[in-house]
């Protein structure tokens, strides 16, 4: 019974805001959520990844002033953009039934407060040092704009991780 509760858990971080019942019309046979790519889990993951695919492409493109701040932006952008694509493709295949050694929301939570963090720093980094070149003030703009739709993921994998978890502790 244990089991089958936190199987249930885990399918809810997958699917976000879908509401009691979605899941049971949906059959859970294939290799492929076709309800997921729907999802405000996996459109904010879209975002994320848009976003920090334009600010990499910007500072990349753009004549660096500081090597080491601009690399330092370039590598915690890529490893964001790589984490959360790792994430929607765990989510879109269903790897999280099949590895059930790990908690799925958690690591998702610590990935995206560790991950914003670091994206936080760079962006004030990466906008300091850019000196009014329009192709580094661009890649740090979407730099924030992509730490802001982090913090909304974080918040998200919050609810879904610790409050679903407390509720269902309480029953």
């Amino acid at each position: 019974m244990s089991h089958g509760s936190g199987l249930v858990r885990t399918t809810c971080s997958s699917g976000g805001a879908l509401g009691p019942g979605v899941g049971a019309s949906q059959p859970s046979e294939g290799l492929l959520d076709s309800v997921y790519p729907r999802t405000q889990g996996a459109l904010l993951k879209v975002a994320q990844m848009v976003t920090l695919l334009i600010a990499f492409i910007c500072v990349r493109s753009s004549v660096w002033i500081d090597y080491s701040a601009f690399s330092y932006f370039e590598v915690v952008t890529i490893c964001d953009l790589i984490m959360i694509l790792a994430f929607y493709l765990v989510h879109l295949f269903r790897f999280y039934r099949v590895l059930t050694c790990i908690s799925w929301p958690l690591s998702e939570l610590l990935h995206y407060v560790i991950g914003t963090l670091l994206l936080l720093i760079a962006s004030i980094v990466a906008a300091s040092k850019s000196y009014s070149q329009s192709g580094l003030v661009a890649g740090a703009i979407f730099g924030f704009v992509a730490t802001f739709l982090c913090l909304a993921s974080v918040w998200l994998s919050y609810k879904i991780s610790c409050v679903t978890q407390s509720t269902d502790a309480a029953v």
